[in-house]
């Protein structure tokens, strides 16, 4: 079987910021593999190591700088990596067209794909792709299990979790608990400079923009610097949360 890992690389949440003339500017920023990726990737090495015969290819479709988050999912462990190149930014309805359309042309038979995307903090890709494809899906998936032509698992839903069985194809959004994601060890990282990296252009997949971003801007809280005295744990919590529910606001 063939799983589709659908990635984004994203700015490292150790990075600030910065907007220039209307726009993220990423110029000097750390980028690295949105997280709730990872958990896809890692899922899908763990289902290939599990006897199954699995072909794990991974997909990234953005400027070409993506070629490295696609190296560090391949160090991974992914057996190669489609890179679909696009000069102008993709929301996540016609993203949703590119990854149906290589999902089809690779005969993929399983997709993993973040839960919620860090930089548009947007749960549609998944649903999206599954509505493109009409594949059946799972969203929020913490356990997974791989038996034949189906899937067994459990994932969130507002009540609690709910157990599920799917029959492949389908679609699985992943998410923090799913698993723990590996670190590509040195040997791997050079075996991966060695693996396929195949390119596309967008004009192969016709796909246009929906959503058009006008300006950005970055919200900043002012600091209260306000300091807490806790020598009395008590009075320190009393005033705590009355910070935090009169001044941030939070509770």
């Amino acid at each position: 079987m063939r799983i589709l890992v659908v990635i984004r690389q994203v700015l490292d949440a150790e990075e600030s910021i910065k907007v220039k003339e209307g726009t993220i500017d990423l110029v000097g920023s750390k980028l690295v593999v949105d997280t709730m990726d990872e958990y896809g990737v890692e899922e899908a090495l763990r289902l290939r190591e599990s006897s199954v015969d699995v072909e794990v290819v991974a997909l990234a479709v953005g400027p070409a700088r993506n070629e490295e988050a696609l190296r560090t999912v391949l160090a991974m462990g992914a057996d190669r990596a489609i890179l679909v190149e696009i000069v102008e930014a993709l929301d996540a309805i016609a993203l949703s067209s590119v990854v149906a359309d290589v999902a089809r042309i690779e005969k993929a038979d399983l997709i993993f794909c973040g839960g919620q995307q860090a930089d548009w903090d947007s749960h549609a890709l998944g649903a999206a792709t599954a509505e493109r494809l009409g594949w059946v899906q799972s969203t929020w998936t913490n356990s997974l299990t791989l038996n034949g032509e189906e899937v067994t698992g459990r994932h969130d839903v507002d009540e609690g979790s709910e157990s599920f069985v799917l029959s492949l194809p389908a679609v699985i959004t992943t998410q923090q608990g799913l698993n723990e994601p590996r670190y590509p060890t040195l040997p791997n990282i050079i075996r991966a400079k060695k693996k396929e990296m195949r390119r596309e252009s967008i004009a192969s997949f016709g796909a246009t923009p929906r959503l058009k971003v006008l300006s950005t801007e970055v919200q900043a809280r002012r600091r209260l610097h306000t300091m807490i005295d806790g020598k009395d744990a008590n009075v320190a919590a009393t005033q705590l949360i009355s910070l935090l529910r009169h001044e941030a606001r939070l509770i």
